[in-house]
Protein backbone atom coordinates (compact mmCIF):
# COMPACT_ATOMS: atom_id res chain seq x y z
CA UNK A 1 0.00 0.00 0.00
CA UNK A 2 1.40 3.44 -0.95
CA UNK A 3 2.00 6.23 1.54
CA UNK A 4 -0.86 8.15 -0.03
CA UNK A 5 -3.25 5.26 0.53
CA UNK A 6 -2.09 4.97 4.13
CA UNK A 7 -2.79 8.69 4.70
CA UNK A 8 -6.25 8.43 3.19
CA UNK A 9 -7.04 5.26 5.12
CA UNK A 10 -5.89 6.89 8.36
CA UNK A 11 -8.17 9.86 7.73
CA UNK A 12 -11.06 7.47 7.08
CA UNK A 13 -10.42 5.57 10.32
CA UNK A 14 -10.11 8.77 12.34
CA UNK A 15 -13.38 9.94 10.84
CA UNK A 16 -15.06 6.70 11.89
CA UNK A 17 -13.76 7.13 15.43
CA UNK A 18 -15.15 10.66 15.55
CA UNK A 19 -18.71 9.56 14.70
CA UNK A 20 -19.63 8.07 18.10
CA UNK A 21 -17.87 10.92 19.92
CA UNK A 22 -19.76 13.59 18.01
CA UNK A 23 -22.94 11.53 18.21
CA UNK A 24 -22.69 11.46 22.00
CA UNK A 25 -22.56 15.26 22.03
CA UNK A 26 -25.78 15.61 20.03
CA UNK A 27 -27.81 15.22 23.22
CA UNK A 28 -26.11 18.30 24.64
CA UNK A 29 -27.97 20.38 22.04
CA UNK A 30 -24.90 22.59 21.69
CA UNK A 31 -25.15 24.49 18.37
CA UNK A 32 -22.68 23.30 15.74
CA UNK A 33 -22.34 19.66 16.82
CA UNK A 34 -24.83 18.46 14.21
CA UNK A 35 -22.93 20.25 11.43
CA UNK A 36 -19.65 18.76 12.62
CA UNK A 37 -21.14 15.27 12.57
CA UNK A 38 -22.46 15.81 9.03
CA UNK A 39 -19.03 17.08 7.94
CA UNK A 40 -17.38 13.99 9.42
CA UNK A 41 -19.80 11.60 7.71
CA UNK A 42 -19.30 13.44 4.40
CA UNK A 43 -15.53 13.04 4.70
CA UNK A 44 -15.94 9.35 5.52
CA UNK A 45 -17.92 8.91 2.32
CA UNK A 46 -15.24 10.68 0.25
CA UNK A 47 -12.15 8.78 1.40
CA UNK A 48 -13.00 5.32 -0.07
CA UNK A 49 -13.78 6.90 -3.43
CA UNK A 50 -10.35 8.55 -3.53
CA UNK A 51 -8.66 5.26 -2.61
CA UNK A 52 -10.51 3.45 -5.41
CA UNK A 53 -9.07 5.61 -8.15
CA UNK A 54 -8.13 3.43 -11.11
CA UNK A 55 -10.70 0.81 -10.11
CA UNK A 56 -13.82 2.91 -10.65
CA UNK A 57 -14.70 5.74 -13.03
CA UNK A 58 -12.92 9.09 -12.84
CA UNK A 59 -16.23 10.74 -12.08
CA UNK A 60 -16.69 8.66 -8.91
CA UNK A 61 -13.03 8.65 -7.87
CA UNK A 62 -12.09 12.24 -8.73
CA UNK A 63 -15.03 14.58 -9.28
CA UNK A 64 -17.38 13.25 -6.58
CA UNK A 65 -14.83 13.12 -3.72
CA UNK A 66 -13.40 16.49 -4.74
CA UNK A 67 -16.89 17.89 -4.25
CA UNK A 68 -17.59 15.97 -1.03
CA UNK A 69 -14.39 17.18 0.64
CA UNK A 70 -15.20 20.90 0.07
CA UNK A 71 -18.75 20.21 1.27
CA UNK A 72 -17.31 18.69 4.43
CA UNK A 73 -15.06 21.75 4.84
CA UNK A 74 -17.85 24.33 4.57
CA UNK A 75 -20.12 22.24 6.79
CA UNK A 76 -17.39 22.14 9.40
CA UNK A 77 -17.05 25.93 9.14
CA UNK A 78 -20.82 26.23 9.54
CA UNK A 79 -20.51 24.20 12.74
CA UNK A 80 -17.96 26.63 14.19
CA UNK A 81 -20.11 29.60 13.14
CA UNK A 82 -23.22 28.16 14.78
CA UNK A 83 -21.32 27.21 17.91
CA UNK A 84 -20.22 30.84 18.20
CA UNK A 85 -23.80 32.05 17.55
CA UNK A 86 -22.94 33.42 14.12
CA UNK A 87 -25.02 32.85 10.96
CA UNK A 88 -23.38 30.16 8.76
CA UNK A 89 -24.58 31.82 5.54
CA UNK A 90 -25.33 28.57 3.74
CA UNK A 91 -26.19 30.16 0.35
CA UNK A 92 -22.72 31.70 0.17
CA UNK A 93 -20.99 28.49 1.31
CA UNK A 94 -22.83 26.27 -1.17
CA UNK A 95 -22.22 28.80 -3.95
CA UNK A 96 -18.48 28.59 -3.27
CA UNK A 97 -18.63 24.80 -3.57
CA UNK A 98 -20.62 25.08 -6.80
CA UNK A 99 -18.04 27.46 -8.28
CA UNK A 100 -15.24 24.87 -8.14
CA UNK A 101 -17.27 22.10 -9.85
CA UNK A 102 -16.82 23.33 -13.48
CA UNK A 103 -13.02 23.68 -13.14
CA UNK A 104 -12.80 20.20 -11.59
CA UNK A 105 -14.79 18.71 -14.44
CA UNK A 106 -12.68 20.59 -16.99
CA UNK A 107 -9.34 19.52 -15.50
CA UNK A 108 -10.59 15.93 -15.29
CA UNK A 109 -12.20 15.31 -18.67
CA UNK A 110 -11.03 18.07 -21.01
CA UNK A 111 -7.49 18.85 -19.91
CA UNK A 112 -6.50 16.11 -17.52
CA UNK A 113 -4.23 17.83 -15.01
CA UNK A 114 -3.53 16.56 -11.52
CA UNK A 115 -1.68 19.78 -10.48
CA UNK A 116 -4.67 21.92 -11.43
CA UNK A 117 -7.11 19.72 -9.51
CA UNK A 118 -4.87 19.67 -6.46
CA UNK A 119 -4.42 23.45 -6.59
CA UNK A 120 -8.20 23.95 -6.70
CA UNK A 121 -8.84 21.53 -3.83
CA UNK A 122 -6.05 22.79 -1.58
CA UNK A 123 -6.91 26.43 -2.26
CA UNK A 124 -10.50 25.84 -1.26
CA UNK A 125 -9.52 23.98 1.92
CA UNK A 126 -7.01 26.69 2.83
CA UNK A 127 -9.70 29.35 2.44
CA UNK A 128 -12.05 27.37 4.67
CA UNK A 129 -9.36 26.98 7.34
CA UNK A 130 -8.76 30.74 7.28
CA UNK A 131 -12.50 31.35 7.65
CA UNK A 132 -12.59 29.05 10.68
CA UNK A 133 -9.58 30.80 12.24
CA UNK A 134 -11.16 34.22 11.70
CA UNK A 135 -14.62 33.37 13.06
CA UNK A 136 -13.16 31.71 16.17
CA UNK A 137 -10.69 34.54 16.80
CA UNK A 138 -13.31 37.26 16.41
CA UNK A 139 -16.25 35.73 18.23
CA UNK A 140 -14.88 33.72 21.15
CA UNK A 141 -17.45 33.94 23.94
CA UNK A 142 -16.49 35.92 27.03
CA UNK A 143 -16.00 33.90 30.19
CA UNK A 144 -14.73 30.79 28.43
CA UNK A 145 -11.23 29.40 28.53
CA UNK A 146 -8.91 30.91 25.94
CA UNK A 147 -6.95 27.73 25.27
CA UNK A 148 -9.52 25.86 23.07
CA UNK A 149 -10.09 28.94 20.92
CA UNK A 150 -6.38 29.77 20.60
CA UNK A 151 -5.58 26.15 19.75
CA UNK A 152 -8.29 26.12 17.09
CA UNK A 153 -7.08 29.35 15.51
CA UNK A 154 -3.45 28.19 15.46
CA UNK A 155 -4.27 24.73 14.08
CA UNK A 156 -6.51 26.18 11.35
CA UNK A 157 -3.83 28.71 10.37
CA UNK A 158 -1.11 26.02 10.16
CA UNK A 159 -3.37 23.81 8.04
CA UNK A 160 -4.12 26.73 5.72
CA UNK A 161 -0.40 27.36 5.18
CA UNK A 162 0.26 23.67 4.51
CA UNK A 163 -2.57 23.49 2.00
CA UNK A 164 -1.28 26.53 0.15
CA UNK A 165 2.21 25.00 0.14
CA UNK A 166 0.88 21.75 -1.33
CA UNK A 167 -1.02 23.59 -4.04
CA UNK A 168 2.02 25.69 -4.98
CA UNK A 169 4.21 22.58 -4.98
CA UNK A 170 1.96 20.82 -7.46
CA UNK A 171 1.76 23.83 -9.73
CA UNK A 172 5.55 23.60 -10.13
CA UNK A 173 5.29 20.04 -11.48
CA UNK A 174 5.15 19.31 -15.20
CA UNK A 175 3.86 16.41 -17.23
CA UNK A 176 2.07 14.84 -14.28
CA UNK A 177 -0.11 12.19 -15.84
CA UNK A 178 -0.60 9.48 -13.28
CA UNK A 179 -1.13 8.94 -9.57
CA UNK A 180 2.42 7.67 -9.00
CA UNK A 181 3.63 11.24 -8.76
CA UNK A 182 1.64 11.53 -5.55
CA UNK A 183 4.29 9.37 -3.92
CA UNK A 184 6.95 12.09 -3.86
CA UNK A 185 8.23 12.89 -0.37
CA UNK A 186 7.12 16.59 -0.22
CA UNK A 187 3.64 15.69 -1.35
CA UNK A 188 3.30 12.75 1.05
CA UNK A 189 4.27 14.99 3.98
CA UNK A 190 1.85 17.72 2.96
CA UNK A 191 -0.85 15.18 2.12
CA UNK A 192 -0.57 13.63 5.59
CA UNK A 193 -0.99 17.07 7.12
CA UNK A 194 -3.95 17.75 4.84
CA UNK A 195 -5.51 14.41 5.68
CA UNK A 196 -5.54 15.39 9.35
CA UNK A 197 -7.34 18.70 8.82
CA UNK A 198 -10.93 17.64 9.36
CA UNK A 199 -10.33 15.16 12.22
CA UNK A 200 -8.06 17.56 14.11
CA UNK A 201 -10.36 20.57 13.65
CA UNK A 202 -13.29 18.44 14.78
CA UNK A 203 -11.29 17.60 17.91
CA UNK A 204 -10.74 21.32 18.43
CA UNK A 205 -14.47 21.83 18.10
CA UNK A 206 -15.08 19.13 20.70
CA UNK A 207 -12.65 20.89 23.06
CA UNK A 208 -14.70 24.06 22.69
CA UNK A 209 -17.93 22.14 23.35
CA UNK A 210 -16.36 20.55 26.43
CA UNK A 211 -15.38 24.00 27.71
CA UNK A 212 -18.91 25.34 27.06
CA UNK A 213 -20.51 22.41 28.91
CA UNK A 214 -18.17 22.89 31.87
CA UNK A 215 -19.01 26.59 31.96
CA UNK A 216 -22.72 25.78 31.82
CA UNK A 217 -22.40 23.26 34.65
CA UNK A 218 -20.39 25.72 36.74
CA UNK A 219 -22.93 28.46 36.09
CA UNK A 220 -25.83 26.15 37.00
CA UNK A 221 -24.11 25.24 40.27
CA UNK A 222 -23.66 28.93 41.09
CA UNK A 223 -27.26 29.92 40.36
CA UNK A 224 -30.56 29.51 42.12
CA UNK A 225 -32.58 26.96 40.11
CA UNK A 226 -35.88 28.87 40.50
CA UNK A 227 -35.00 32.49 39.79
CA UNK A 228 -31.68 32.34 37.96
CA UNK A 229 -30.13 34.72 40.49
CA UNK A 230 -26.78 33.76 41.96
CA UNK A 231 -26.81 31.22 44.75
CA UNK A 232 -24.96 31.79 48.04
CA UNK A 233 -21.93 29.98 46.60
CA UNK A 234 -21.96 31.99 43.40
CA UNK A 235 -22.41 35.23 45.32
CA UNK A 236 -19.48 34.46 47.60
CA UNK A 237 -17.20 34.11 44.57
CA UNK A 238 -18.50 37.14 42.67
CA UNK A 239 -18.71 39.26 45.79
CA UNK A 240 -15.12 38.50 46.78
CA UNK A 241 -13.95 39.61 43.33
CA UNK A 242 -15.95 42.86 43.45
CA UNK A 243 -14.71 43.57 46.96
CA UNK A 244 -11.09 42.99 45.93
CA UNK A 245 -11.51 45.31 42.93
CA UNK A 246 -13.05 48.02 45.10
CA UNK A 247 -10.27 47.69 47.68
CA UNK A 248 -7.57 47.84 45.00
CA UNK A 249 -9.03 50.79 43.08
CA UNK A 250 -10.46 52.67 46.03
CA UNK A 251 -13.82 52.71 44.27
CA UNK A 252 -17.16 52.57 46.11
CA UNK A 253 -19.17 49.36 46.50
CA UNK A 254 -22.81 49.42 47.56
CA UNK A 255 -24.63 46.49 49.15
CA UNK A 256 -28.43 46.37 49.07
CA UNK A 257 -30.26 43.77 51.17
CA UNK A 258 -33.83 43.18 50.00
CA UNK A 259 -36.76 41.29 51.51
CA UNK A 260 -40.22 40.93 49.92
CA UNK A 261 -42.81 42.08 52.44
CA UNK A 262 -45.25 39.61 54.00
CA UNK A 263 -44.23 36.85 51.62
CA UNK A 264 -45.86 34.16 53.76
CA UNK A 265 -49.18 35.84 53.05
CA UNK A 266 -48.37 35.72 49.31
CA UNK A 267 -47.81 31.96 49.53
CA UNK A 268 -50.96 31.48 51.62
CA UNK A 269 -53.10 33.50 49.21
CA UNK A 270 -51.71 32.50 45.83
CA UNK A 271 -50.15 29.12 46.61
CA UNK A 272 -46.52 28.12 46.43
CA UNK A 273 -46.60 28.12 42.62
CA UNK A 274 -47.83 31.69 42.74
CA UNK A 275 -45.12 32.57 45.24
CA UNK A 276 -42.49 31.01 43.00
CA UNK A 277 -43.75 33.08 40.09
CA UNK A 278 -43.52 36.24 42.18
CA UNK A 279 -39.91 35.46 43.05
CA UNK A 280 -38.97 34.68 39.45
CA UNK A 281 -40.62 37.78 38.01
CA UNK A 282 -39.16 39.94 40.77
CA UNK A 283 -35.66 38.85 39.75
CA UNK A 284 -36.47 39.73 36.13
CA UNK A 285 -37.69 43.13 37.31
CA UNK A 286 -34.44 43.72 39.20
CA UNK A 287 -32.38 42.78 36.16
CA UNK A 288 -34.27 45.30 34.05
CA UNK A 289 -33.62 48.10 36.54
CA UNK A 290 -29.98 47.53 37.47
CA UNK A 291 -26.75 47.83 35.49
CA UNK A 292 -25.07 44.82 33.85
CA UNK A 293 -22.17 45.14 36.31
CA UNK A 294 -24.46 44.79 39.34
CA UNK A 295 -24.63 41.35 40.99
CA UNK A 296 -27.77 39.85 42.50
CA UNK A 297 -28.12 36.72 44.62
CA UNK A 298 -30.95 34.89 46.34
CA UNK A 299 -29.85 34.24 49.91
CA UNK A 300 -32.86 32.12 50.82
CA UNK A 301 -36.65 32.32 50.68
CA UNK A 302 -37.63 35.84 49.73
CA UNK A 303 -34.30 37.39 50.77
CA UNK A 304 -31.97 38.87 48.16
CA UNK A 305 -28.75 40.85 48.13
CA UNK A 306 -27.43 43.15 45.41
CA UNK A 307 -23.89 44.47 45.01
CA UNK A 308 -23.42 47.65 42.97
CA UNK A 309 -19.74 48.24 42.12
CA UNK A 310 -18.73 51.85 41.57
CA UNK A 311 -22.02 53.17 43.00
CA UNK A 312 -21.80 56.10 45.40
CA UNK A 313 -24.36 56.45 48.17
CA UNK A 314 -26.53 58.86 46.17
CA UNK A 315 -26.50 56.69 43.10
CA UNK A 316 -27.16 53.47 45.03
CA UNK A 317 -29.97 55.12 46.98
CA UNK A 318 -31.59 56.37 43.77
CA UNK A 319 -31.36 52.88 42.22
CA UNK A 320 -32.80 51.26 45.33
CA UNK A 321 -35.73 53.69 45.47
CA UNK A 322 -36.36 53.18 41.77
CA UNK A 323 -36.51 49.43 42.36
CA UNK A 324 -38.79 49.78 45.39
CA UNK A 325 -41.28 51.93 43.48
CA UNK A 326 -41.18 49.58 40.50
CA UNK A 327 -41.98 46.64 42.78
CA UNK A 328 -45.03 48.47 44.16
CA UNK A 329 -46.35 48.87 40.61
CA UNK A 330 -45.49 45.32 39.57
CA UNK A 331 -48.56 43.12 39.14
CA UNK A 332 -48.02 39.41 38.64
CA UNK A 333 -50.75 37.20 37.22
CA UNK A 334 -50.86 33.81 38.96
CA UNK A 335 -53.23 30.87 38.63
CA UNK A 336 -55.05 32.17 41.70
CA UNK A 337 -55.33 35.79 40.62
CA UNK A 338 -53.30 38.97 40.29
CA UNK A 339 -50.67 39.55 42.97
CA UNK A 340 -49.06 42.81 44.04
CA UNK A 341 -46.26 43.12 46.54
CA UNK A 342 -43.76 45.50 48.09
CA UNK A 343 -40.24 45.26 49.40
CA UNK A 344 -38.09 46.50 52.23
CA UNK A 345 -34.42 47.24 51.70
CA UNK A 346 -31.28 48.13 53.60
CA UNK A 347 -28.33 49.90 52.00
CA UNK A 348 -24.69 50.04 53.09
CA UNK A 349 -21.57 51.43 51.42
CA UNK A 350 -18.27 49.56 51.85
CA UNK A 351 -15.90 50.98 54.43
CA UNK A 352 -12.10 50.83 53.95
CA UNK A 353 -10.71 47.42 54.90
CA UNK A 354 -14.18 45.97 55.44
CA UNK A 355 -14.90 42.32 54.58
CA UNK A 356 -17.85 41.17 52.50
CA UNK A 357 -19.53 39.64 55.55
CA UNK A 358 -19.17 42.88 57.49
CA UNK A 359 -20.63 44.88 54.60
CA UNK A 360 -23.57 42.50 54.29
CA UNK A 361 -24.15 42.57 58.06
CA UNK A 362 -24.54 46.35 57.96
CA UNK A 363 -26.92 46.11 55.01
CA UNK A 364 -28.93 43.48 56.92
CA UNK A 365 -29.05 45.77 59.94
CA UNK A 366 -30.45 48.57 57.78
CA UNK A 367 -32.96 46.10 56.29
CA UNK A 368 -34.13 45.15 59.78
CA UNK A 369 -34.64 48.83 60.52
CA UNK A 370 -36.77 49.14 57.39
CA UNK A 371 -38.94 46.23 58.51
CA UNK A 372 -39.52 47.47 62.04
CA UNK A 373 -40.24 50.96 60.69
CA UNK A 374 -43.28 49.72 58.78
CA UNK A 375 -41.88 47.94 55.70
CA UNK A 376 -42.07 49.10 52.06
CA UNK A 377 -39.17 51.48 52.61
CA UNK A 378 -35.42 51.88 52.26
CA UNK A 379 -33.12 52.45 55.21
CA UNK A 380 -29.44 53.36 55.02
CA UNK A 381 -26.78 52.19 57.44
CA UNK A 382 -25.46 55.15 59.42
CA UNK A 383 -21.80 54.15 58.95
CA UNK A 384 -21.79 55.02 55.25
CA UNK A 385 -19.04 56.96 53.53
CA UNK A 386 -20.26 60.40 52.37
CA UNK A 387 -20.80 60.59 48.61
Amino acid sequence: MSAVSVALATTWLLGLLMVPLLGSLLRSRVPGVREWLIADVTLIAAMPLLMLRGHISDFLSIVVPNILVPLASVTMYAGFARFLRRPPRWPMLLSCVAIIVPPLVYWTYVADSIPARVAIATGFTAATCIMIAVVVARHRAEGRMRYPAIATVCVAAVFAVCQVARGVYFLTLHNVGNALTFGSIPNVVLLCVGAAITPVLLMCGMMMVHDALLLHARDAANRDFLTGALSREGFASSGALLLANAERDGSPLACLAVDLDHFKAVNDTFGHNGGDKVLSEFVELVRSKLRPADVMARMGGEEFVILMPGATLDRAQASAEKLRKAAMQHTIVTDNGACTYSLSAGLAIKLPGESLNQLMARADRALYQAKVSGRNRLCIDDQHVPA
